[in-house]
């Protein structure tokens, strides 16, 4: 084993950092860090939130917003979903879905359910099957762009979560550089803004 390898079930101390921080929602994360970590899997920072993996393959992400928490399953869109529980942002997000919480009591009454899901989350990714996206017909996203989805599956899911009008002015600005290390930096710039649900010219 070479380097510090994080193994699973353990704590990380970069999340630790995260959980102090938190000025919202703390008690709600800690318990669902630890129902994620119940399950065996290995505990990341990743876009700025604590994110689960197995075999550095992303199954589940910790995040908050104004009205709720959530964990945000990456291939959610292939779980059987039984409890009817899963939510998609908007019907542009394709392969990505939440549970949300309002309370930490509502989660630890969902404890038995929330493993579950993660559990099939874990098969899902570990028999590889992958979610079959849509393409964008009305316009080309830059590879330089792409490349940045593709590695980082919540800034696929925020920019999917927003409207096509919001989608369709990142796709531009980042697409009018001539030159590719300028539009990576476009791209790199932006990112936070997308993840933080934002369009263009929101603020």
């Amino acid at each position: 084993m070479g380097g510090i390898a994080m193994i699973g079930g353990a704590k990380n101390p970069k999340v630790d950092g995260f959980m102090r921080k938190a000025k919202q929602w703390r008690e709600e994360f800690e318990e669902l860090r630890m129902i994620a970590l119940g399950c065996d899997l290995t505990e990341d920072i990743k876009w700025m939130h604590p994110c689960y993996t197995l075999d550095s393959k992303n199954i589940v992400l910790i995040h908050g917003f104004k009205d709720y928490c959530a964990l945000l399953f990456h291939k959610g869109a292939l779980l059987k979903d039984p409890h009817g529980i899963l939510i998609q942002q908007t019907e542009n997000v394709q392969a990505a879905r939440q549970i949300r919480f309002t309370n930490l009591q509502e989660i630890i009454e969902k404890e038995a359910i929330i493993k579950a899901y993660i559990e099939e989350a874990i098969e899902v990714e570990m028999s590889g099957v992958k979610v079959n996206l849509k393409k964008h017909e009305e316009y080309v996203i830059p590879e330089e762009f792409q490349t940045k989805m593709d590695e980082n599956p919540a800034l696929q899911s925020a920019f999917e979560a927003l409207t096509p009008g919001r989608q369709r002015a990142y796709i531009l600005h980042f697409s009018s550089p001539k030159q590719s290390k300028t539009r990576v930096a476009r791209v790199e710039k932006w990112m936070p803004q997308i993840l933080d649900g934002k369009g263009l010219n929101d603020n």
